[in-house]
């Protein structure tokens, strides 16, 4: 218990020393925060009227985000399935990078539920009222709630391993590895039918919604980790292998064009059969009765998806900076197809044929912002004390030295595995 003491005091002091690049960067993200908390204080004093939703559209740039960011999480799963399944060892320590950014966006993903909830005081209703096993929202909580203490055990029990020099034991975190490929899964299939079993919004209500989440997170979470890695790479923090990159620029690609060919199914479905039921779908890409607020967004979101998608097919995105592009519009492509472009539209037009757009506020949009800084900033603080753990330069049996911890990568060997 002393030695796991000294380790979580070490990473609490680890957390706060780095270069002035260090520094600055968090220096922002602590702005971006305060802001979005002084903006939440206006919203729990005044209420949702300080945001943009209506008793029309009552789902907004929260719900938006809270469903990108579960995709997310899921995302880290594409990690582990490489390493334990197909067994490469050359990815080995890359999978807590994965595991890691589960764990923030998880976190992102419940302040934005929390956000969303007009008297966040009442939250215990939701648990005195529990409706299992019928109602998605129980099980929603369910899995996201199990899906962070999973990524929390693994991260720490193989960190804190390699912090005392020890292998660890297979018994004690193997399994987890493998529920959490399964929980992975579940979390956002669990979020898609939380919207495809709504009757009453029948932009929801198809049988792919749950394919398209799990593909667009697939190549969406990925894709983030892939800019993480090169930033470690840049910076000269952390070794990363060659075939880190090339695994992960397969996987992006893969998912994404299953993310295109999808979308393409479901609107010549809506389209081809221009039912009464394809409003929606029409509000969303062409615009409805004079009305047209998310056209050029979505229309964004399906030419940086294309984009994205031929660079990725083409020799070019070998090179990293064209990867590292391909990755940037990929994730903005898809931020906005799966946010906005797919909660709003299912309220418009409402069961009784009433247009009412809706579009965020400044206020909104600076909680928004400060919860993404948190969750950036949480990160940070994680990937800034495990990477002297993994690199060798924090141990148990060694004095604590800054100097020697925030040696460059080159100069550290890496453990063995």
């Amino acid at each position: 218990m002393s030695r796991y003491l000294t380790f979580l005091w070490r990473c609490f002091r680890l957390s706060f020393v780095g270069d002035a690049r260090y520094y600055a960067w968090m220096f922002v993200l602590t702005v971006f925060v305060l802001l979005g908390v002084n903006a939440y204080c206006k919203q729990l004093v005044q209420g949702l009227g300080t945001t943009g939703m209506t008793d029309q559209v009552s789902w907004g740039f929260y719900i938006a985000n809270f469903t990108f960011l579960v995709g997310m999480a899921a995302a880290a799963v594409m990690l582990v399935i490489p390493v334990y399944v197909y067994r490469n060892r050359e990815l080995h320590d890359l999978v807590i990078f994965g595991e890691l950014f589960a764990v923030a966006a998880i976190v992102m993903a419940m302040a934005f539920v929390t956000v969303d909830l007009g008297r966040p005081d009442r939250f215990h209703h939701l648990l005195l009222r529990f409706n299992f096993p019928t109602s998605m929202l129980t099980w929603d909580v369910l899995v996201l709630n199990g899906y962070l203490l999973l990524n929390l055990h693994i991260c720490g029990y193989l960190i804190y391993c390699a912090y005392c020099r020890r292998q660890p034991g297979r018994l004690f975190y193997v399994p987890f590895v493998f529920i959490a490929i399964f929980w992975a899964i579940s979390i956002h299939t669990v979020t898609a039918f939380l919207y495809s079993g709504l009757g009453g919004r029948p932009f929801w209500n198809s049988a792919v919604v749950a394919p398209r989440f799990l593909a667009s997170a697939f190549a969406a979470g990925p894709a983030f980790l892939i800019l993480t890695l090169a930033v470690l790479k840049h910076f000269s923090v952390y070794r990363v292998p060659a075939a880190a990159f090339l695994t992960l620029r397969n996987i992006v690609t893969v998912a994404l064009t299953i993310n295109m060919f999808l979308l393409g199914s479901e609107a010549f479905t809506e389209f081809y059969t221009d039912s009464a039921h394809g409003a929606s779908a029409k509000y969303l890409f062409l615009g409805l009765h004079g009305h047209n607020g998310l056209v050029p967004w979505i229309w964004s979101a399906i030419v940086l998806n294309c984009i994205a998608m031929v660079l990725l097919y083409l020799p070019v995105s070998r090179e990293p900076r064209i990867l590292q592009a391909a990755c940037v519009l990929l994730i903005v492509g898809i931020w906005i197809e799966k946010g906005m472009g797919m909660i709003v539209p299912a309220f418009v037009p409402t069961p009784l044929g009433e247009i009412v757009e809706y579009l965020p506020t400044l206020n909104e949009s600076l909680v928004t912002a400060g919860i993404w800084a948190g969750g950036l900033l949480l990160y940070t603080i994680l990937v800034r004390v495990t990477i002297p753990v993994l690199s060798g330069r924090l141990t148990h049996d060694q004095p604590f030295d800054i100097a020697t911890v925030d040696r460059p990568a080159t100069a550290a060997a890496a453990p063995e595995h």
